[in-house]
This record gives C-alpha cells, structure tokens and sequence, in this order.
C-alpha cells in the first residue's frame, strides 16, 4: 500500500533523528557569531530559536497528555494555517520565544530531542497526530519532519559560519517518504487552501533512497496513486536537492541545472502548475536574498 510505514523505516527515522540532532548540536557550539545573518531575515540565534520552537511543539503534540502546548496563544491559527501563512505563525512564535542564548538554545533543544525519542520509544509510528492546518500526520513523519527543520536549518547555519554542513540522502528522503506521504495518507486537512476547480495533474516521483509514488492535484487536494497508471509527468530527484528546492533555499532553475531533478513524461508543461500549488514554507531566503 502507498504510503505505509515499516519497522526498519521508523529505526531509521529514529535514529536519523540522533545523529542529526547531534551534529546540529555540535554545529550550534561551534559557531562563532550568533548575530551573524543565516538568512535574511534571521540571525543564527534566532534560527536556532526557531528549529527549538519546532522540537518544543513537537514534545506536546506527541505527548498531549503531559505536556502543555508551549504556545497557547497561537494554538487556534497553527490548526487552521496554510502554508502560504506559516510565516506569520513562525514571526508570532519567535517574538513569543525570546531566547536567543545558544548555550540555553544548545540545552533546551537536546532537551527535547531526548524527550520525544524517550516518548515515542514505544509508539506505533503509523499512528496520526495532528499537524499544522488541521492535517494529519503520522508520528514517523513527525520525527522525519523534525529532521528536516535539523538539515535544512543547520545549511542556513552552516553557510553563516563558513563550514561544511552534509545533507544526507537517506536521512533527506525522510521528510518525502515518511511525512509529506505519510501526511497525504491520512489527511492533509487545508494546508492548501481552500478548494478551487483545476485540471487533474499527476506526477511520479522516484529516487534511489524513496519508495516510487504518484501525487495527484485536482482542486487544490492532493491525493496518492500506486505508479504506473499514467501519469503526466516522471520526476526523478535527489532528496537533498529536492528538499532545498521545495524550501526555498534552491531556485527550480538551479536544481534542473545541477542534473539532481529531472523531469520527463507525455504534458511535462503541467510540471509548473503543480509546483506551484504543492510548495512548503521557505522561512526566509539565503542572505543573498534569492534562492540560488
């Protein structure tokens, strides 16, 4: 079935989770300036803040029994967000979190990288919790998506302090096959928007580290489909390059460019509209103010 989660792919998750957690860590100790800019509009401080808000969450939404939500306020506008407004969630909950000591950042969020993996130790990893704009996402893809935030923020960091960040493939194609198809399987709620008629466009996406799927738009609503059944496009992908595309941190042109994607199919034309409509939060761009 598309989209299931196996035991061997939630050990990875897991694991996954530590190392990356680890070396964001080690990478957070390391930087020399904490006001240096990341991105443009954010310091390394507060991009640190940013990725512990995330974890933070993360440790009530797994665990909502004991912990409290950390940011009651905004509780009701993460549940109905879209992904064209989680930026204002992200500015409310950084003026709301003002830490910005990386020593504290450092101890609060190997904190809760501990914590959510003491409490999912034992978790059934399909099982669905809620996510931003009233989705659905499987505990698994919470933890993947949490390693995601680790690579793609510890590249913004990175660049910041002039050293080397590696974005591992297998621990990249976390976030597609565990989180954002493990979101589509369950249920993606309105993070889209709200319907609006349009063409069914299908595209399959295959990589070496990815179990081959087919997402389908029709409507503003994406859906799965097994392969094979005739889709308009056949992009194959790079997980890292994929992931940096989709968060703004890479330009479509320059990832076609470095020969990571690739597209093919019988209407590659209809390849733009999806991408435009099936897009994630870029945060905030590089400090040269485009993507790359």
């Amino acid at each position: 079935m598309v989209g299931t989660i196996t035991l061997g792919q939630w050990q990875t998750c897991r694991d996954a989770l530590r190392r990356t957690g680890d070396r964001f860590l080690t990478l957070v100790g390391s930087v020399p300036d904490p006001e240096a800019m990341a991105t443009a509009e954010w310091t390394v401080a507060d991009s640190v803040a940013h990725v512990r808000s995330i974890a933070s969450l993360y440790t009530s939404i797994l665990q909502p029994d004991k912990v409290a939500h950390p940011f009651p306020d905004v509780e009701h506008q993460i549940m109905t967000t879209t992904v064209d407004t989680v930026a204002e969630i992200n500015d409310v909950v950084l003026r709301q979190f003002t830490e910005r000591d990386l020593r504290v950042l450092h101890d609060l969020l190997a904190g809760d990288i501990d914590d959510i993996l003491h409490a999912t130790e034992n978790a059934d990893p399909t099982a669905p919790v809620p996510w931003l704009g009233d989705s659905r996402v499987p505990i698994a893809g919470v933890l993947a998506h949490l390693v995601n935030e680790l690579l793609i923020h510890g590249w913004d960091i990175a660049r910041a302090a002039k050293t080397r960040w590696e974005l591992p493939p297998q621990d990249a194609a976390l976030f597609f096959e565990l989180f954002l198809v493990g979101m589509l399987r369950n249920h993606a709620g309105g993070l889209l928007g709200p319907p609006v008629p349009g063409r069914r466009i299908a595209v399959e996406f295959h990589s070496a580290h990815t179990t081959p799927v087919t997402l389908v738009l029709q409507d503003r609503r994406v859906t799965l489909e097994e392969t094979g059944q005739g889709a308009d496009v056949r992009l194959s992908f790079d997980p890292p390059t994929l992931n940096l595309m989709l968060f703004g941190r890479m330009s479509k042109a320059r990832a076609a460019l470095t020969g990571k994607i690739t597209a093919r199919g019988p209407r590659l034309w209809r390849l733009p509209e999806f991408l435009r409509i099936v897009h994630l939060p870029s945060n905030s761009y590089p400090k040269t103010g485009n993507p790359r």
